[in-house]
């Protein structure tokens, strides 16, 4: 890694506050643009305008989406930032290069009983299997991310009150209860299974892989790998995230407290579920309402 990567990376984690996540994934951008430079005879210091431009057209046509594309473009904007401060560099050649417009998709989201044949299909006959499960039902009742899930700590852990305290995005921190299922899981994952997991270690994370540490992201997606390949559900881990969000604006959760409970920073990024919400609407409508469309609606008699 290059002294700037090292510094860039510090001073997203530090001074932006940004999760280590899009510290690792910003610090990966820009050591393949300084790859793509060095084919031009360029570097981070000399590039221009132009040089940025054309590497951004380079990435695009590998088949990258807008908003891959717009990552790539905030992670220029923050990098020369940095380097004006750092005084590495007088001027900011991103300045024009403006983030791609970004395609409104609705994220996928599971129906409740898709979650609970998830869930059921989960063996509980390991140590494994009783972690998994406290695991997912934690992720599900509390609209967890997997970095959230996995760095929990048994000092933000309150059984019996039946909160998290979740350090999310930014190290901004939420508290967010979660339901009886996920507590009695959890507190027979506790009692049963993460004595064998811990092997004798002492550790403060919640959730141990076999080897007795915290589980990792890429061991929390391996395992929902796994349990999906068995259960036959299509979905992804983060798609937990976004049915708890659904399945509480369905209840009749108003939307600030759905953002409050996801951590988000803006409303707007809370409000995409209320569009799946009026979808699922729609279609139920459409199923169920009595009086079905007509093709030929009667023509209105008018009085006299």
């Amino acid at each position: 890694m290059s002294q700037i990567q090292e510094r860039f990376g510090t001073y997203l984690l530090i001074v932006r506050k940004r999760s280590p996540l899009t510290v690792e994934t910003y610090q990966r951008e820009v050591k393949e643009l300084e790859n793509y430079l060095s084919t031009q005879g360029k570097d981070l210091v000399s590039a221009q305008g132009e040089d940025l431009l054309s590497y951004l057209v380079y990435r695009h046509q590998e088949g990258l989406s807008n908003t891959t594309m717009a990552r790539l473009v905030s992670s220029m904007h923050s990098l020369y930032k940095f380097m004006q401060l750092e005084e590495l560099r007088s001027d900011d050649p991103s300045l024009l290069i403006r983030t791609p417009k970004q395609e409104r998709t609705l994220p996928d989201v599971l129906k409740p009983e898709e979650v609970d044949k998830f869930l059921g299909n989960i063996d509980l006959s390991t140590p494994n299997g009783l972690r998994d499960r406290a695991l997912f039902e934690l992720i599900y009742s509390c609209g967890l991310r997997i970095s959230e899930a996995a760095n929990l700590r048994f000092d933000q852990l309150f059984l019996n009150e039946r909160l998290v305290r979740v350090v999310g995005k930014r190290q901004k921190e939420r508290l967010v209860p979660f339901g009886d299922d996920a507590y009695y899981w959890l507190k027979r994952y506790l009692d049963e299974s993460r004595p064998h997991l811990a092997k004798g270690k002492r550790s403060d994370k919640v959730f141990l892989n076999q080897a007795g540490n915290g589980i990792s992201r890429k061991g929390v997606w391996k395992r929902f790998s796994a349990i999906r390949a068995s259960s036959g559900v299509s979905a992804k881990v983060h798609t937990f995230r976004h049915s708890f969000a659904t399945h509480l604006l369905a209840g009749g959760a108003d939307l600030r407290t759905v953002q409050e409970l996801l951590g988000h920073s803006d409303i707007s990024t809370t409000q995409i579920y209320t569009h799946i919400e009026e979808e699922s609407l729609q279609a139920y409508h459409k199923e169920y309402f009595p009086r079905k469309s007509v093709k030929n609606p009667p023509k209105s008699v008018g009085h006299e």
